[in-house]
């Protein structure tokens, strides 16, 4: 990979000896003879060490360096002075100047203090993808259970892992696609790489574009600096989309060119990037229905479709239920500091015979409230939410008739059950609730309002 270096130096002859020096070098080569032309630079995505006088005309080194700290913290800026300047230099590198050369300097020198300030560079992008934000889902982790449909899974990942493919997670909301995405990743050949995850649903359409393509200052206003999309802070791992079928039919033809010329442009930059990643995208949508409506682009859909892996739902392997309530049980009570040893037979018989039309996810949230209700040393089956341990319709199980309630209020405190169950399921997002729920989000607002439930955000870590 060629690297690209900044030059400012307002004396020509100067500037032309070093452009010549680290040309010779392999590098590709920039040139500004004052600070302010050398703003215009730093918005260059490619642009990797800065080197400058402290003396020019105009702004100083000395702001230069301040300037490149503040929108660039990830570009080394080494500075240029005069034997007598040593101690502005030395400041220089107190505000965050990662190198010095003093006039004259030989062409060794030179090509040693860049070769240093490049490993520095590796190493501050690395840094800022260690820290970046990589998923706004639940906490990852393993596949647990040994039934037949898991064990199809396994076989699944297995298969897939090791190569580069796209591929498509398809299953219910609250199933663990997640999970699923990341075990491909742990088990392929990008492990070691950065894993980088995105909900398409969870961030406002204006805000999509930028988030994962990144952007440069002055994209729009409040642009103040650079900044890397997710796209570029998963390089040489793995991307993974979640929700895919609701991303916006114009990011779609972006996403598409991503897949097919394995390049992409931040917003306001017309600098063509490399885009070296393995994209899993997951949904519970219907995609081929939604090709057919015209919301989601064929051509895009079948780039992504190279593999698909289903994800069973909660219902269909009804044999891991106890061992993934026990799973999460050791988690959260260890979060909680409670001394709680496991659950009463009657409590796993509850579990084991409800319906979880919120998959997995609803499983963990209702060992987490039984955790909270728990005052023995077992969670007994009346510390289970009532929709779990009442055998109602959601478990899907028979269960006797209204009886002197009378028709409407039994029909009632089981629609209301329903709602709850969907709307902890999916976290409260209401447009996910409707869609399990087999309803508009129109249709489930005014039943909300009907039977006067109290819906809640939960924010996850």
């Amino acid at each position: 990979m060629q690297h690209t270096i900044l030059v400012v130096e307002d004396e020509p002859n100067m500037l032309m000896v070093i452009r010549m020096a680290l040309e010779d070098a392999g590098y590709r080569v920039l040139g500004a003879a004052s600070a302010e032309a050398a703003l215009a630079h730093l918005g260059d995505p490619d642009l990797a060490v800065v080197l400058t006088d402290l003396k020019l005309p105009g702004m100083r080194g000395e702001e230069l360096v301040a300037h490149c700290k503040r929108e660039r913290p990830e570009l080394p800026v080494i500075v240029l002075t005069a034997f007598g300047s040593i101690r502005s230099a030395i400041e220089c590198i107190q505000a965050g100047a990662a190198n010095y050369l003093t006039k004259p300097f030989e062409t060794e020198e030179l090509q040693l203090a860049i070769e240093s300030a490049l490993r520095l560079h590796g190493l501050l992008r690395e840094n800022l993808r260690l820290h970046a934000v990589v998923s706004d889902a639940q906490p990852r982790r393993r596949l647990v259970g040994d039934s037949p449909a898991m064990l199809r899974l396994r076989e699944d990942i297995m298969r897939v892992a090791p190569y580069r493919s796209n591929i498509l997670i398809t299953g219910e909301s609250g199933t663990g696609k997640e999970a699923v995405a990341h075990c491909i990743h742990e088990r392929g050949p990008r492990a070691e790489q950065p894993w980088v995850a995105i909900n398409c649903s969870a961030i406002p359409r204006d805000l999509m574009e930028s988030e994962l393509f990144g952007y440069v200052r002055g994209a729009f206003t409040g642009a103040t600096h650079n900044r890397l999309g997710r796209l570029e802070q998963a390089s040489g791992g793995t991307l993974f989309l979640d929700e895919i079928g609701d991303l916006e039919l114009a990011l779609q033809g972006k996403l598409l060119r991503v897949l097919q010329e394995r390049e992409f442009s931040p917003l306001g930059s017309d600098a063509v990037r490399r885009a070296d990643v393995r994209v899993i995208a997951a949904t519970n949508r219907d995609l081929p229905a939604r090709v057919r409506e015209g919301a989601f682009r064929e051509d895009l859909y079948y780039r992504l479709d190279v593999y698909t892996i289903h994800v069973p739902p909660l219902r269909e392997r009804r044999e891991d239920v106890a061992e993934l309530a026990h799973t999460f049980l050791a988690e959260l009570r260890a979060e909680m500091d409670k001394p709680v040893e496991g659950f009463s037979e009657a409590a796993l018989a509850a579990l084991a015979h409800y319906g979880w039309p919120g998959n997995v996810r609803e499983l963990r949230n209702a060992v987490e409230r039984a955790l909270l209700s728990c005052r023995g040393r077992q969670i007994a089956a009346s510390d289970l939410p009532e929709r779990v341990h009442g055998n109602d319709l959601t478990a899907g199980q028979a269960e006797d008739g209204p009886g002197a309630e009378g028709l409407d209020n039994w029909l009632e405190e089981r629609e209301r059950r329903g709602i709850i169950a969907a709307l902890e399921a999916c976290d409260g997002v209401q447009a996910q609730a409707a869609r399990q729920l087999g309803i508009t989000e129109r249709s489930l607002w005014h039943r909300i309002k009907k039977l006067d439930i109290k819906v809640e955000r939960t924010v996850r870590e």
